[in-house]
């Protein structure tokens, strides 16, 4: 019995009839981190002290019927969420020593369920990326293709539950953060709608747009994790106290439903046609399972790039402010005025990336351009948000490839940002527009993983959970621990 290549699910099974304990189960996955780390560094940092004491008090829990649904289960978390007395750095070299005086909601709701801590996971710097290559320690590598890239700026997270090293992980979804490493890696990932999961304890990026999900290795986990993340938190005045109800109507299939397939996300430009293939083939699948699917159209589609990389660097300009050598983080020393020390903490503290999209973003925000850049970024966004209400006017659900391409080679798109940048095309719309989406396997395309998205309505995280639960059973496509 491989516990490392097991769902939560039947973990939990095992757990609560006392065939195995946790303690056990949290050693064979730290022996499998040590075993393919090495070559995948999903991890930037482990917390074994941390998670012997879980496992400890999990399995007191689990002896006397008290455990939580996620109790002995092994937990990876994304290196911008804070844990209290874990050393948390965004990826960035200007909080490298940090350690966060508190736990966030999202991850404190994890541990009250019975999680158990194993480590930190790597991440592009201040989770800014779309390959896990902008961490200022290492990048991360795809653990179906170790030359490849595990998708970003959550790769280590989606890593980590790809290679067996974690049951479960949380990551953050900005424009595609959670979705796009999932389908890389072959594995789920789901981002809720934006108020869903509370930010208290987030590294923010773009504050508008950020949220907290999990990767896991079935829809039946990821259900089970945002379930006990999810709710209203008075430490985030945007979460919602709406019912906790993503699994309503879970197994009740998609007999019935209409599924939108956007023609901008069908056809848009760069998809590769083995992707485009086992989309067609995850269509036909759901046309089998009695769904009816219908064309829409999502017109403003064109201009959702554009504005994403308006906006999110505005925000991002703006949060970021917050780390000037003097608070805490990197400093200066040598510095014999202020503004020296602020502009040589941040210059070397920053990666290439942040500082780029800090410049983008004040930029946009500068006396002179607000109206013709941020503002007219706000329109459009209202415009795609429109789009998507009209579109679920004839759908229950939309459905696309998470990513137009499969794993792409380190390196080969780093000299490149708007390359880079076209990896979310069609997934940052859900951001803009708020949404809750899904991306689960639906086969390989040159021996690599494809994702297929589930976009749907705010607040009916239980409509797209119904549909991919509904092609996971249907297909038969499982999360596979990739082939190291």
């Amino acid at each position: 019995m491989d516990t490392t290549h097991m769902t939560l699910a039947e973990l939990q099974r095992l757990l609560q009839a006392r065939e195995l304990s946790a303690k056990d189960l949290l050693s064979e996955h730290l022996m499998r981190i040590d075993n393919v780390d090495h070559d995948v560094k999903a991890f930037l940092r482990l917390t074994p002290d941390l998670a012997k004491e879980q496992a400890a008090t999990a399995d007191r829990a689990l002896k006397a019927g008290e455990a939580g649904p996620l109790a002995g289960i092994p937990l990876a978390v994304k290196d911008v969420l804070c844990v209290k007395g874990v050393e948390t750095t965004a990826g960035s070299q200007i909080l490298r020593g940090f350690k966060a005086p508190y736990t966030g909601t999202a991850v404190g709701r994890l541990f009250e369920a019975g999680a158990v801590m194993v480590g930190v996971t790597n991440c592009d710097e201040f989770a800014m990326g779309s390959s896990t290559e902008n961490s200022s320690y290492f990048p991360t590598h795809n653990p179906w293709a170790l030359d490849r890239v595990p998708g970003g700026s959550s790769g280590g997270s989606a890593s980590a539950v790809a290679a067996g090293e974690a049951v479960v992980s949380l990551g953050t979804d900005t424009g595609g953060s959670i979705r796009q490493p999932a389908a890389l890696c072959g594995v789920v990932g789901m981002k809720p709608t934006y108020g869903r999961v509370s930010r208290y304890g987030l590294i923010a990026f773009a504050s508008s747009l950020d949220q907290i999900g999990p990767f896991t290795r079935s829809v039946e986990d990821c259900a089970i994790v945002l379930e006990a993340m999810a709710g209203r938190d008075p430490l985030d005045a945007t979460s919602s106290d709406r019912p906790n109800d993503v699994r309503r109507d879970f197994d009740a299939g998609v007999k019935g439903m209409k599924l939108g397939v956007p023609r901008e996300y069908y056809d848009v430009d760069g998809i590769e046609p083995g992707v485009k293939a086992a989309i067609d083939k995850a269509l036909d699948v759901l046309r089998g399972a009695g769904a009816e699917i219908v064309d829409v159209t999502l017109p403003h589609t064109d201009y959702g790039l554009a504005a994403y990389y308006i906006l999110a660097p505005a925000e991002c300009s703006s949060n970021l402010a917050r780390f000037d050598g003097v608070k805490y983080g990197m400093s200066d020393q040598e510095a014999t005025n202020i503004t020296d020390a602020y502009m040589n903490s941040r210059r070397h503290g920053f990666g290439t990336e942040v500082r780029r999209r800090v410049m983008l973003g004040t930029y946009a925000l500068s006396s002179g351009y607000y109206d013709a850049y941020y503002l007219k970024a706000q329109k459009v966004r209202t415009l795609i948000k429109r789009d998507f209400d009209t579109a679920f006017e004839k759908c229950d659900a939309i459905v696309s490839a998470t990513s137009p391409t499969v794993a792409f080679p380190i390196g080969s798109k780093t000299k490149d940002p708007l390359a880079m940048y076209l990896c979310d095309v069609l997934t940052l719309g859900g951001n803009l527009a708020g949404l809750p989406g899904i991306s689960v396997p639906c086969g390989l395309s040159e021996g690599l993983p494809v994702g297929l998205q589930v976009l749907a309505p705010q607040w009916r995280e239980d409509v797209a959970l119904r549909v991919a639960r509904a092609y996971e059973v249907a297909s038969g496509v499982k999360v596979e621990v990739a082939p190291l």
